[in-house]
């Protein structure tokens, strides 16, 4: 009996299965199966040309338009170019010494899979491999794409999707019809095929209505195992005990409200009150709040905070990088007042006291926080992944709270939020990086999400452009004229490079920098090298000399000490500084009012969250903010499509779906956490909102009757199957 778990080597050949092993690392039938097609080409309609993007391997069907052959001019041999078509746009296929094939003629249809490169400002496809169509002497081939749609699969340079589809059709034809892991209720009440048949859809359907009903029958597993590992994980949580925080009239809560300068927005207050009911029973609250850059999520926590401290516990911050921690226990301290000064003269009667405490702290100063978090002293704790390290005691954990989740390990959270003797803090997320409800459904489907959607009173306009300074070298300059007219203005400007540079040349040198760096294009003939990003250590010496003379630089990023780190960020704050060049260590919770300009240098090679992040980090006081976006990216590339997309809003939310829609989702639901090849394979978080909703309403009606789905086998065995312990742990921890 041949069935999904069966080797691959006696149905394919054992070339063949060695080749999707090496490849693919598809090893059994059901590894094959479901490495589903990308998309179908469909006879008659060919590939469009202008969605391809830089360093992306493709399969396209075009028509081919001219062959030529000619001598190549530095190396002994000849350069073939086949230039092909569709919809009135055209690519060129570079082949090096290959003998000319009398298939390749003009007006020939074909599949063509490789690389895309850019040689000269134009794409091209260097050394495809080819499958030409009508080739009356491959038997095989015209079997294969005899039917009116064509399945295009994931390929790679050695194994292309015609390939692929051979073994994928051999492995159906033999292949016993699967065990159905869905109750018979389910597939009736939803109306979908069972497995066997969707399988087949999926890989050789007739007709569009096929694949479209195998693919929502596939989806909906996927949705489905998602949610009832969430679900049972949620309901775990809901069984460990936690410190109950209620109100308590009166006191440092009231007080804090009370002295503020300004009005609360309604969201502040609607999330206050939802933290306030979580805080004040014995579950543990896990709670995500997401808002806007500037949105106010710090007061929101500092009221959770202060809740917990009336309860007689202590609440804990942790923040990505020191810097942020250090901006953070300063504006704590201003916003508290005197509230925040216990055993200062001045402070007040029901104080609490704001402790920093990080890895590179003197050993006096470290000493003496130590000592004020183990007694107690302390109300508040704000600090780095240091608070997670086993020394590090608090006397009365109540509640955690993780600033920006994405730039903080998942198991470094989980460490401080379930060390206090079997008790769990409540625990409150925030994060600038608006998130789509489907992500916030799938990736934090055991938390409850809250959102700030308006932005409190006296944010100020950015305007972002975008300088393509390879096009355009003069906007290059003029983006350094407008950095001194900022200046002249009175007002102050951040420098942002990917790199730090310097003698030992790596990308960081610290964690708390961590540009998204895209890999430089790999080496090729007929492929132009992309440079290294520019560094810190090059970019702001070759200011200081040149465009931006005369003016007083500083230089910050995560490789300095932390009291030289420090230093520089207050003589920043305090006006000692016109223009500051550092990398990404600014991204998140600086605030000075008094900058204005942002320019980011290479900004093709940070990820789009990250350039809203670093936008927000000016208009934050009553003048205008300006944004610079220094790329040398051609028009029609995907990095520059990136960039128009944060151009052209300053919603965060909005931008939240573009990078969706733009980067890879597998990254977004967590295959990147672990490397391992994720068994999500088609569920669209932008696409399957409406599966994913349902799917988690029948996910809870499930395991709230059968926790462990003891009476459901068929369905433990598809959680595990697609959400392995690993990654199941990272759901359960995100």
């Amino acid at each position: 009996m041949t069935d999904l778990d069966s080797p691959l080597s006696p149905l394919v050949g054992q070339a063949a299965a060695k080749a999707l092993a090496a490849q693919l690392d598809l090893n059994t039938v059901g590894e094959l199966l479901r490495h589903y097609p990308r998309r179908y080409a469909e006879r008659g309609k060919l590939t469009d040309l202008g969605s391809l993007a830089i360093g992306e391997h493709v399969t396209v069907m075009a028509e081919i338009r001219s062959v030529n052959s000619r001598p190549m001019r530095q190396r002994r041999g000849t350069l073939m170019e086949v230039v092909i078509e569709s919809g009135g746009r055209t690519l060129s296929c570079t082949f090096f010494n290959r003998r000319y094939h009398g298939n390749l003629a003009a007006g020939r249809v074909g599949l063509f899979a490789g690389k895309v490169t850019a040689f000269r400002g134009k794409l091209q496809l260097n050394q495809p491999d080819m499958m030409i169509f009508g080739e009356d002497d491959d038997l095989d081939a015209v079997d294969q794409f005899a039917g009116a749609l064509v399945p295009i699969y994931p390929a790679t340079t050695k194994l292309p999707s015609w390939k692929i589809a051979r073994c994928v059709r051999q492995v159906l034809d033999m292949t016993d019809a699967p065990t159905d892991p869905l109750p018979m209720e389910i597939l009736a009440e939803r109306g979908l095929p069972d497995l066997g048949t969707a399988l087949r859809g999926i890989h050789r359907p007739e007709r569009e209505r096929d694949w479209r009903a195998a693919r929502q029958r596939l989806v909906w597993d996927e949705a489905l195992a998602v949610q009832l590992a969430l679900a049972q994980r949620r309901q775990a949580a809901l069984l460990r005990p936690a410190p109950a925080c209620p109100p308590v009239p009166g006191g440092l809560h009231d007080a804090f409200d009370a002295q503020l300068p300004f009005t609360l927005t309604d969201g502040q207050r609607e999330v206050g009150e939802e933290v306030t009911r979580d805080l004040a029973i014995e579950h543990p609250m896990n709670r995500l709040v997401q808002g806007d850059v500037g949105a106010g999520k710090t007061i929101v926590a500092l009221r959770a905070m202060l809740r917990v401290v009336d309860a007689g516990r202590q609440a804990a911050m942790l923040a990505p990088t020191e810097v942020l921690a250090a901006q953070h226990a300063r504006t704590l301290r201003e916003l508290l007042g005197p509230l925040g000064r216990a055993g200062e003269l001045d402070g007040a009667d029901r104080a609490t006291q704001v402790t920093l405490l990080t890895g590179t702290m003197s050993a006096k100063a470290r000493k003496q926080a130590l000592l004020d978090t183990v007694s107690g002293t302390a109300g508040i704790v704000v600090g780095t992944h240091a608070l997670i390290q086993d020394r590090v005691e608090f006397a009365d954990l109540g509640l955690l709270v993780v600033d920006e989740q994405h730039r903080f390990g998942v198991e470094q959270r989980d460490v401080l939020r379930g060390r206090d003797g079997g008790r769990t803090p409540h625990l409150l997320v925030m994060t600038a990086t608006p998130i789509p409800r489907t992500v916030a459904m799938t990736v934090y489907g055991d938390l409850e999400v809250s959102a700030l959607r308006e932005l409190p009173l006296g944010r100020s306009p950015i305007a972002t452009t975008v300088v393509p300074a390879g096009e355009k070298p003069a906007w290059l300059e003029r983006a350094w004229e407008r950095v001194r007219e900022e200046v002249s203005g009175g007002h102050q400007a951040f420098v942002v490079c990917p790199r730090i540079g310097g003698e030992n040349g790596g990308n960081n040198g610290s964690a708390e920098e961590d540009a998204e760096l895209e890999p430089p294009d790999e080496d090729g003939d007929g492929e132009e090298k992309r440079r290294p990003p520019l560094a810190v250590a090059d970019v702001a010496p070759m200011l200081a000399e040149g465009p931006l003379a005369g003016l007083r630089l500083g230089v910050l990023h995560g490789r300095l000490p932390a009291d030289e780190k420090d230093a520089v960020m207050r003589a920043f704050s305090d006006g000692e500084l016109d223009v500051l060049v550092a990398t990404t260590v600014i991204e998140v919770g600086v605030d000075v009012p008094n900058a204005t300009g942002m320019v980011i240098m290479d900004a093709d090679r940070f990820g789009l969250s990250q350039l809203h992040q670093l936008r927000g980090r000016v208009g934050r006081g009553k003048a205008p903010g300006v944004c610079l976006l220094i790329t040398d990216s051609p028009p029609g590339t995907t990095a520059r499509a990136r960039l128009d997309a944060v151009a052209s809003t300053t919603d965060g939310f909005e931008l939240a779906r573009h990078d969706l829609e733009l980067r890879r989702e597998g990254d977004v639901l967590g295959a990147s956490q672990s490397g391992r090849r994720s068994g999500l394979r088609l569920l669209s978080l932008l696409r399957d909102e409406k599966t994913i909703s349902e799917a988690r309403e029948v996910a809870w009606r499930l395991v709230a009757g059968d926790p462990f789905l003891e009476r459901h086998a068929g369905l433990a065995g598809m959680v595990a199957e697609i959400i392995d312990e690993e990654r199941a742990e990272y759901l359960e921890k995100a």
